[in-house]
């Protein structure tokens, strides 16, 4: 993504049309990477880049809907709540995003719900 602009509380992380249809952009920190994805109906949902499973990076991961699998085994984790679906269990900690004009702004605290 492009460089981080702070603006209070929201990090500025690029332009939507910088994240790919049904794809992801990686924002790089040391507490560990968020993976920002955009769905093909434009939304945009930004989850801790680490399955819950066994921590494959869910930034490679296929975007379908509302959910990405991972790369690794094939977990499917809502975008939304970051939740496995059923049958697996488990979170990756999602992060609020807001849009304004065509900038993406995510926050760096992870949205409640998930301690994992």
């Amino acid at each position: 993504m492009n460089n981080i602009v702070k603006n209070g509380e929201w990090i500025e992380v690029g332009k939507v049309d910088d994240i790919p249809q049904l794809g992801s952009r990686v924002v790089k920190r040391a507490e560990g990477d968020i993976a920002v994805f955009r769905n093909s109906d434009n939304e945009v949902f930004a989850l801790l880049n680490r399955c819950p499973h066994k921590g494959g990076p869910l930034s490679e991961g296929i975007v379908y809907g509302k959910t990405v699998t991972c790369p690794m085994h094939n977990w499917c984790i809502e975008l939304h709540n970051g939740e496995a679906v059923a049958p697996d269990e488990g979170c990756a900690p999602t992060y609020p995003v807001k849009i304004e004009g065509d900038k993406v702004f995510i926050s760096m605290q992870p949205d409640g719900g998930c301690d994992k």
